[in-house]
């Protein structure tokens, strides 16, 4: 098990993980943007790194949201959601059926959900470039979306990330965790 503080740009970040068979995480995250959140999280994975469960609790001044996202052994993603008071934007969840190709959940704006795929496929060790379909979790909203994605081995500790148009150089520890994410966060305590 690993404690994990991150700084990032706009908050911080908690994490309490395990490695030892696939990922196993808890965690806690504070922001700004779009509006002050305090935000906590499980995370479940295979022992490929594939996800099996994310649940997300994300509270602000008047407003509560709850996702409970799941990835069945066949492929298949469900969500169940909760939502009290006013938050502008999207409703928590999604369409769920656009994203039975994905094989990784990513909790935007949290560097711990960029380590599923690197970890799978070997990104720090192997060349090459590899693209992904995730399910985006956005925050505060806790909104799902179907998003391609692509991770590129740059060298054993770095690996290229891409987006819609925008890209950053991760670099990580040897156990697979970013400890600095251009633009996002740098992680503080190893």
């Amino acid at each position: 098990m690993r404690g994990l503080v991150w700084m990032k740009d706009e908050g911080a970040e908690y994490a309490e993980a395990d490695f030892s068979s696939g990922l196993k995480a808890v965690g806690v995250a504070i922001g700004t943007d779009p509006v002050p959140y305090r935000l906590e999280y499980s995370l479940r994975t295979s022992a490929d790194y594939v996800t099996e469960l994310l649940t997300v609790r994300a509270h602000g001044a008047g407003w509560a949201r709850a996702l409970d996202l799941r990835r069945g052994t066949d492929g298949i993603w469900s969500c169940e959601t909760k939502c009290e008071g006013e938050l502008a934007g999207p409703e928590p969840g999604g369409d769920m059926a656009g994203l039975n190709d994905a094989l990784d959940c990513d909790l935007a704006l949290s560097p711990l959900t960029n380590t599923m795929p690197v970890l799978r496929h070997g990104l720090l060790k192997s060349q090459g470039r590899m693209g992904f379909v995730m399910a985006l979790v956005q925050v505060p909203h806790l909104h799902v979306v179907h998003h391609p994605q692509s991770y590129t081995h740059l060298g054993p500790d770095s690996v290229r990330y891409e987006s819609e148009g925008f890209s950053a150089d991760l670099i990580y520890d040897g156990d697979g965790v970013v400890t600095d994410y251009p633009g996002l966060a740098r992680l503080a305590v190893r």
